[in-house]
């Protein structure tokens, strides 16, 4: 541990965290496909030598008090400000996304700002009963090892939405990035180890098994998983072993409704970015609109407009806001459901096309009308730069198509009048619902999903709580 961290490079930082040549694997640039570095594949061996390190650290950690683990985790925030350029430059490499917009220095920012937050953050104990005969409270104390595995779309912000709560809390982490995007992690890990204490946060990169051996391991209490649903539930099944604690954050296909009569010059920019945030590579994006009649082609209309004037292109120039698909074969999902929504009697108003001329794995931002429940692309996540837009007439049944899918995470009421949009919210069935906007995410307000999209809560107070174990304090009362 360092108090005066050295600031390096994106060469020096990239360098220190590839594997030696002749080992590892080649990880590309999304928009270039160039090598960009060698990740680790480390062995279950070495995953297991982590964890108990992990779980030796522990206590020592736990003991320093919240007040010394939230400055620990300030001078962490501010050791990734201090590289913050080096940082984007990795993340925009490897997963693809352009440095500006809502992108990869937004996701770095956003990583020192939620480290801020959960080490600012308070969490008193709850008086459950207070009168003569007893008092009783309700305490949170550190689990101990969280085993952490994150995602390839935010690589780094949503590591530090696992990191950051289990670190305030008491506890130690090992975390297991997504094989598509290791090094963006990797690299964060590193510049946040110089200074947080040895073994406190460790990273293990590898194969999906070693994720799975993560979540079965029996020196693990509490686990953190950001994915599908379908691994979510293999997650399930590696942890019934050893009775680890859950946090999934699980696939979405998130709905909108504009209900009739909305002014869509108010609202086209902000229906653009919350289906398009990450090129669409976002499981709280915006994944189907449900547009009444009234104004359907006009939102249609504005959505194409958007679509067509934004800069698409490789993330380090600085004039683009939309990249590639981060992987070949997410790339192969997005192109099968828009031939297939085509098939099926889907207009292409803009895009519905690879774009090729910018590199292997672009796809023109795409907005597909005319189309229905029961077909792919509005029943399934694309996850990717395409928008279905469903006409409807009838706001109950916009509803219940919309609450239709097994999945509920995010969903969004659009409408000229914010309060007749609000009194629609809560017949939505999923974790988090917007009103005229989609996706904004806030430190201090939780965030979770119903149904196939996961359980428990991230973020502010309950993100606290959930990173770590409940235990109840009974004394005798003022009586005794």
């Amino acid at each position: 541990m360092s108090d005066s961290p050295t600031v390096l490079d994106e060469t020096t930082l990239l360098d220190r965290v590839t594997a030696p040549e002749g080992e590892g694997r080649e990880i590309l640039d999304a928009a270039t496909r160039e090598v960009i570095g060698r990740a680790p594949v480390q062995s279950e061996d070495e995953l297991d030598a982590a964890v108990a390190r992990a779980k030796a650290a522990q206590p020592g950690w736990d003991a320093l008090g919240h007040e010394k683990r939230s400055q620990l985790l300030v001078a962490a925030a501010d050791a990734i400000d201090a590289h913050a350029e080096a940082l984007a430059r990795i993340l925009s490499r490897e997963q693809g996304k352009p440095l500006n917009g809502p992108n990869a220095r937004f996701e770095v920012g956003a990583c020192s700002a939620w480290l801020r937050a959960n080490a600012a953050t308070v969490l008193d104990p709850q008086v459950l009963v207070d009168d003569e005969n007893l008092h009783a409270e309700l305490v949170y104390k550190a689990a101990g090892v969280v085993g952490a595995i994150s995602p390839w779309n935010w690589p780094m912000m949503i590591s530090i939405w696992q990191i950051g709560p289990s670190l305030r809390m008491g506890n130690t982490v090992v975390i297991k990035p997504s094989s598509n995007t290791p090094l963006s992690v990797l690299a964060l890990v590193a510049v946040m180890n110089e200074v947080l204490p040895a073994d406190v946060l460790i990273s293990i990169a590898g194969p999906g098994a070693i994720g799975g051996r993560l979540a079965a391991h029996p020196d693990v209490a509490k686990v953190m998983f950001t994915g599908s649903t379908e691994v979510g539930r293999q997650i399930i099944e590696s942890s019934a072993g050893n009775l680890a604690r859950l946090t999934l954050e699980l696939g979405g296909n998130d709905a909108g409704i504009v209900l009739p009569g909305t002014d869509v010059t108010q609202i086209a920019q902000d229906l653009f970015w919350g289906a398009f945030i990450n090129t669409g590579q976002t499981c709280a994006a915006l994944k189907r609109l449900y547009v009444h009649d009234s104004v359907y082609d006009d939102v249609v209309a504005a959505l194409a407009e958007i679509a067509e004037q934004t800069p698409m292109g490789p993330g380090l120039d600085e004039a683009n806001v939309l990249g590639p698909v981060q992987n070949k074969s997410q790339f192969d999902i997005i192109a099968h459901l828009v031939e297939d929504a085509k098939a099926r009697g889907g207009r292409v108003v803009t895009g519905g096309e690879a774009a090729p001329e910018l590199g292997e794995l672009f796809y023109r931002p795409t907005i597909v009308a005319d189309v229905t429940d029961g077909i792919a692309l509005v029943d399934e996540e694309q996850f990717g730069p395409v928008l279905p837009v469903i006409r409807y007439t009838d706001v109950d049944d916009a509803f219940a198509r919309a609450n239709a899918a097994d999945v509920g995470l995010g969903a969004s009421v659009w409408s000229s009048d914010p309060a007749e949009a609000a009194s629609y919210a809560t017949r939505m069935q999923s974790g988090t619902v917007w009103v005229n906007s989609h996706g904004g995410l806030h430190p201090m307000v939780p965030f979770g999903g119903v149904k196939g999209s996961g359980y428990g809560l991230e973020f502010g107070v309950e993100g606290l709580k959930a990173a770590a174990v409940p235990q109840v304090v009974s004394t005798p009362g003022r009586k005794g």
